[in-house]
Parts: structure tokens; C-alpha cells; sequence
């Protein structure tokens, strides 16, 4: 066999891979959406920069209170942001997340007449605002397909599949956006963070239960022989 071939018969043995594991993600998880409670763009916003460094039932435990008091993001530009602070409390890092919900709902007042914007540059314009922010967002909000959402639950998956080698976020959203079909961006974001709660966790993934188990290199090995 030909060197060339080799690299294309690679090639095709990995792509039906990554097919294989799409295919059980949406056998198991086939109405999988976002965790974060929410009923409009800016709700999902905010509710996206509290979730950093926080669970999404922490996050929607606090939303309910939050969204009564600032529904809006006038409401929540003029907010007390000792008030603000006090609510959200619990989900971590509050004083600097209280600043930049603050921040962002006066950006969006000033510059984007009170809507959430919809592309990734001007998302990025807010405060507390990164890629992974602007993803879910445009992604659940909008269905607009610019990128792949990064969370710990993707980037460690991501990693025992065998669809990158990096740990930095945008590292690994570059490798899974050159593996996977544009317009899977967004489910598959979902359903890989369905599956890392639920089976593939951190410390004891579940792999003799695992789907995805005969196409996982992590699984193959660390799974029952």
C-alpha cells in the first residue's frame, strides 16, 4: 500500500468514526437543548455569564428571582449593583459577574437598541462576554451556527473521543469544527454536555454504559474487556 493511500484510508476510517459518533448522540440524546432556563435572548444571556465557574441548577435556582427584578436590559443596566450582587450570590465570583451583567445590559441599551445582538463580533463587545458566551447564544437563541460551545463537559469528552489533543477552548472548538458537519454545531454542543452529565463524568464515567464506548479510545481502554 502506497503512502497516500494509507493517509486517505485513515482519513475515511475517522470520518466514519466521528459518524458512528453522532449517530449515538442522537440515538440517546436526540432532543437534547440547552439546560439553562430561559424565555428570550437576554434571559439566556445573562443566565450564560452567571453559569461561568457554576452548575446550570445553581444558575437556574437563582434566574427566577433575577429575571422578576430585571427583566429587561434597561432594568438591568440602572440595577443596584449591591441588590444585584446579594442575588446572585451563590453562583460564585459574584461582585465581578454583578459588574459585568451590568456592563453588558448598558452596552446592549447604548449601542444595540436594548436587543441582544446577533453576530459573534458584536456579542464579544459585552462584558463578560467569550466565545463560548456568544456560541450559546447565537446558537439557542438564534440557531446561528458560528462555532462550537466549549464547557468543561465538551472539552473533556472531546478529548477521551479522541477529536483533539489541546485543552485550551479555542483550540478545541477549531479541531471539532473541522470534524463536524456546520450544521450539527449546535446539537452536538448539547448532546456531548447531556452525556458528559449524565454518563462520561469526570471522575468515574460510566463507560460499561456508554453509547459511544466502541468508538471511544478512553472507553476501549478503561472500559470492561
Amino acid at each position: 500500500m502506497c503512502p497516500r493511500e494509507s493517509v486517505a484510508r485513515k482519513k475515511a476510517k475517522e470520518e466514519h468514526r466521528i459518524g458512528e459518533i453522532l449517530r449515538g448522540l442522537d440515538e440517546e440524546y436526540a432532543d437534547a437543548e440547552c439546560a439553562l432556563h430561559h424565555d428570550n435572548p437576554f434571559q439566556l444571556l445573562v443566565a450564560t455569564i452567571l453559569s461561568a465557574q457554576c452548575t446550570d441548577v445553581r444558575v437556574n435556582m437563582v434566574t427566577p428571582q433575577l429575571f422578576q427584578r430585571y427583566s429587561t436590559p434597561r432594568e438591568m443596566a440602572q440595577a443596584d449593583e449591591d441588590e444585584l450582587q446579594e442575588i446572585i450570590r451563590s453562583t460564585g465570583f459574584f461582585r465581578n459577574k454583578a459588574k459585568n451583567l451590568i456592563g453588558a445590559s448598558q452596552r446592549i441599551v447604548e449601542t444595540f437598541e436594548e436587543k441582544v445582538p446577533e453576530s459573534m463580533e458584536e456579542l464579544l463587545q459585552l462584558p463578560g462576554v467569550a466565545r463560548k458566551t456568544a456560541n450559546v447564544v447565537l446558537g439557542t437563541a438564534f440557531g446561528i451556527s458560528t462555532g462550537v460551545v466549549v464547557d468543561t463537559h465538551v472539552k473533556r469528552l472531546s478529548y477521551r473521543l479522541g477529536m483533539t489533543t489541546h485543552t485550551d477552548p479555542n483550540k478545541v472548538e477549531q479541531d471539532l469544527m473541522g470534524q463536524i458537519p456546520r450544521d450539527r454545531w449546535i446539537r452536538f454542543s448539547h448532546q456531548l454536555i447531556h452525556h458528559g452529565r449524565r454518563v462520561c463524568n469526570s471522575r468515574q464515567p460510566k463507560c460499561h454504559a456508554c453509547v459511544l464506548a466502541d468508538v471511544c479510545p478512553y472507553g476501549q481502554q478503561n472500559g470492561p474487556h
